[in-house]
C-alpha cells in the first residue's frame, strides 16, 4: 500500500476523532462554566455573555477559557468558539492565568479546578465510547 493510499485512510478516522473532541467540548463547555462560576462567586450565564463584564466576571471567564485549552488540550481557536471569542483573546487569557499563578490560592484553585475539568472531560469520554 503506498503512503499516500494509507495516509488517505488515516484522515478521515482522525477528522471522526477531532470532531468527537469538539462535541464533547461543546457538551461540557456548560458543566464547566457552572463549575468556574461556583469556584469564583458569579452567574454562569455571564461567562457566555458577549460582554466584558464586571472584573471578577472577565476574571472567570479567562480561568475557564484557560481551563478549556489547558485541561482539555483544545486549540485557541476551539475554545474561542466555545466562548465566543477570538483565538487571541483566548490567548491573552491563558497568558494572564499563567502569570498569575505565583499566587498560591490561586494556584491551588486552579490545581483543583484542572482535577475537576479533566476528570469530567474522561467522564464524558468513557460516555461517549460506552455508545
Amino acid at each position: 500500500m503506498s503512503e499516500e493510499q494509507n495516509r488517505s485512510e488515516r484522515q478521515p478516522a482522525a477528522t471522526a476523532r477531532r470532531s468527537a473532541a469538539r462535541q464533547m467540548a461543546c457538551n461540557a463547555a456548560g458543566a464547566m462554566r457552572h463549575t468556574v462560576a461556583g469556584a469564583f462567586a458569579v452567574p454562569a450565564a455571564a461567562l457566555a455573555a458577549p460582554r466584558r463584564g464586571r472584573a471578577r466576571i472577565a476574571f472567570a471567564r479567562q480561568v475557564a477559557m484557560y481551563l478549556a485549552h489547558v485541561g482539555w488540550g483544545l486549540s485557541l481557536t476551539e475554545v474561542g468558539r466555545l466562548f465566543s471569542r477570538d483565538r487571541t483573546t483566548v490567548a491573552h487569557a491563558c497568558r494572564t492565568i499563567e502569570d498569575r499563578r505565583d499566587d498560591a490560592l490561586l494556584d491551588r484553585v486552579l490545581t483543583l479546578l484542572e482535577a475537576v475539568v479533566r476528570m469530567h472531560a474522561r467522564t464524558v469520554e468513557n460516555v461517549e465510547e460506552t455508545r
